[in-house]
């Protein structure tokens, strides 16, 4: 039997207690994971793929990201691995609506692979980093399933980097209470600039970094990423993690709701981050 996925519950101390998803798996989170592609997320990977290659993608979610990998190294074969049953469930029927008989999905632990040492070429994780307390550990187990010269590709956003307009204490207060539930979680939000760091900890080598902006300005990308995180402030694992470690009310929740639809209805929303990407190698 698969062993569930665990992670540390304070950064640096190392222990078996389950760690706590800050997002959670709600309708309103996967929904936003299901819009992601390899094209724009994994595009600074996708140059270095090829076809026979065999990935691994860590953290797929939904796997819309995973299907596109797929697509860049098929016939080679493509496993995305996660920690929900239901959403690798989900993923496996957006494999079979794709075609890809190189294809599979299956659920795992990000710190104990069931996969033999070096059977990978590449391994992907987008967004997952930021989210585990034992970054390097985890990497380093995903060094042991690459092959020696394999690819690591990393991407996490920079919550640091966080910046909208107009100004609005409803969506100061989202962010400082996000930082501190990540905490709490012993994960951290400001990730993004600390990948390097952690993939050449790791023992990787030929590390590049780059970065990419994200921004919302369109009516469409402002109101798909406002009435997203509005429902997130009530609904998601951050909304019901925030209430449990006492960091906010229902209340303090409803009116940080309220912000993000009021911030959703100017006419001069803006709303900006950066993510990080790195490569590195196996030795």
């Amino acid at each position: 039997m698969r062993r569930p996925w665990r992670f540390a519950t304070t950064i640096g101390v190392m222990t078996n207690a389950p760690d706590r998803y800050t997002h959670g798996h709600h309708a309103s989170v996967v929904a936003q994971h299901a819009r992601r592609t390899a094209e724009v997320d994994a595009a600074y990977l996708l140059p270095r793929l090829r076809s026979g290659m065999r990935l691994l993608d860590v953290g797929c979610g939904p796997g819309t990201i995973t299907v596109g990998l797929a697509r860049a190294v098929a016939p080679g074969e493509t496993v995305g691995v996660d920690l929900v049953p239901e959403v690798v469930e989900e993923a496996r029927v957006r494999g079979v609506e794709s075609g890809l008989e190189s294809l599979r999905f299956e659920t795992a632990d990000a710190y104990a692979l069931e996969f033999e040492a070096g059977s990978f070429d590449a391994v992907h994780a987008h967004q997952v980093l930021q989210h585990v307390a034992r970054p390097v550990e985890a990497l380093r187990e995903w060094r042991r399933v690459l092959r020696s010269g394999g690819l690591v590709a990393v991407r996490d956003a920079d919550y640091g980097t966080m910046t909208h307009w107009p100004p609005s204490p409803q969506l100061d207060r989202f962010f400082d209470l996000y930082r501190e539930v990540t905490m709490r979680n012993g994960a951290d939000a400001n990730a993004g600039r600390r990948l390097a760091a952690w993939v050449r900890e790791a023992g990787f080598v030929d590390i590049e970094v780059s970065a990419t902006t994200v921004l919302f300005s369109t009516p469409e990308a402002v109101a798909n990423w406002g009435l997203s995180w509005a429902d997130r402030s009530l609904h998601s694992s951050v909304a019901t993690q925030a209430v449990e470690y006492g960091l906010a009310t229902h209340a303090d929740l409803e009116t940080i709701a309220e912000g993000w639809r009021a911030w959703v209805a100017s006419a001069d929303a803006f709303f900006m981050y950066v993510n990080v990407e790195v490569l590195g190698r196996a030795p």
